[in-house]
């Protein structure tokens, strides 16, 4: 056999297959009916945190209180059968109770890790803004590395993780603005928004269901497996030149003083791989792309102050730029 011919079949047997990416959607399905269950009228936004879910990402929810943003994460976790945790971010918070310290332990004589509330598959990061730079910056490198180090010691979190973090946009006072390398790390940014009229009369008749009642759908282990399949999703040429078409755009705009990194490029892609799977396709399209790229770049742009001050936002520069730029013809399947 060819030194070719084999690196060819080696290639193909790390491409999602067909049905494996139907596996992944039947996954992502059960776990967006049952927290469909807490969430009433926001298919697109459980979907949308799903699929971070799958491409290893995490989420910035701004929205006034009230929406459910806490009963999300908590019902995420529970239908993933996982361990959820929720930081209540204060000015008064220290890292170490983000991240955990070590303890002298006198009858062993030694220093003993205690994990703190970081370690969870869910982790709920409440209000974020409201704790100091320094605490915020606690959560860089478990939000990137999967990992956090104390006393010059490495801890894993575990799979899947995922923070959830929100902030309310209304109330300012008193609250640190993210860093653009926080939220840089943030594979998107979204709002789950006032329920509709329906929605909000079955919460009105009492036929909200309890946290307690709903039926977990699937295992961490099962999402690990899908995340792992959501990573072998085919991109083909023609949609990741779309992609870096969006990106560089963003990047020459005259509104934009800072353009999406290389990390926001990546996570688009990331989150249209994942989107792909858990609609049971094994290859990305070019409208998988134009539809996530708003939530994936907006929140990763610095205007400049003039543009604020006309008014312009980020999600403006987004939109314009997705109309200038022509979609590809080509399904993405090749």
């Amino acid at each position: 056999m060819s030194t070719d011919t084999a690196s060819q079949r080696q290639a193909d047997s790390a491409t999602l297959t067909p049905e494996q990416a139907q596996w992944v959607a039947q996954v992502f399905e059960a776990c967006a009916d049952s927290i469909e269950q807490v969430i009433h009228g926001k298919r697109r936004v459980v979907e949308l945190v799903l699929s971070t879910v799958l491409a290893g990402g995490h989420v910035l929810l701004e929205d006034v209180p009230g929406t459910g943003k806490t009963a999300l994460s908590r019902a995420l976790g529970h239908v993933i059968q996982g361990t959820s945790s929720r930081i209540q971010f204060t000015p008064d918070l220290l890292p170490g109770d983000v991240t955990g310290v070590s303890v002298f332990d006198q009858r062993n004589g030694a220093f003993e890790f205690h994990a703190g509330p970081i370690f969870a598959n869910v982790v709920l990061a409440d209000e974020i803004n409201r704790a100091s730079p320094k605490t915020q910056s606690a959560l860089l490198e478990v939000m990137e590395e999967g990992h956090v180090t104390v006393d010059g010691k490495t801890h894993e979190v575990g799979t899947p993780f995922t923070v959830i973090a929100t902030q309310n946009p209304i109330e300012q006072a008193g609250t640190y603005r993210l860093p653009e390398a926080q939220l840089d790390r943030f594979m998107i940014k979204s709002s789950i928004g006032y329920p509709d009229d329906a929605a909000m009369m079955r919460i009105l008749q009492g036929t909200r269901t309890d946290q307690e009642e709903i039926r977990p759908a699937v295992t961490t282990a099962m999402v690990t497996q899908a995340q792992q399949f959501t990573r072998r999703v085919h991109v083909g040429p023609v949609v990741a030149d779309y992609a870096v078409r969006i990106v560089e755009a963003t990047r020459r705009a005259r509104e934009v003083r800072l353009g999406a990194s290389v990390r926001g490029t990546v996570a688009l892609v990331r989150l249209a791989s994942a989107w792909a799977a858990a609609h049971g396709r094994h290859f990305v399209t070019p409208d998988d792309v134009r539809d996530l790229a708003l939530v994936t770049l907006a929140h990763r742009l610095v205007l400049e102050p003039e543009a604020e001050f006309d008014g312009v936002s980020a999600a403006d520069v987004v939109g314009r730029i997705l109309l200038d730029i022509p979609l590809p013809q080509e399904n993405g399947a090749t």
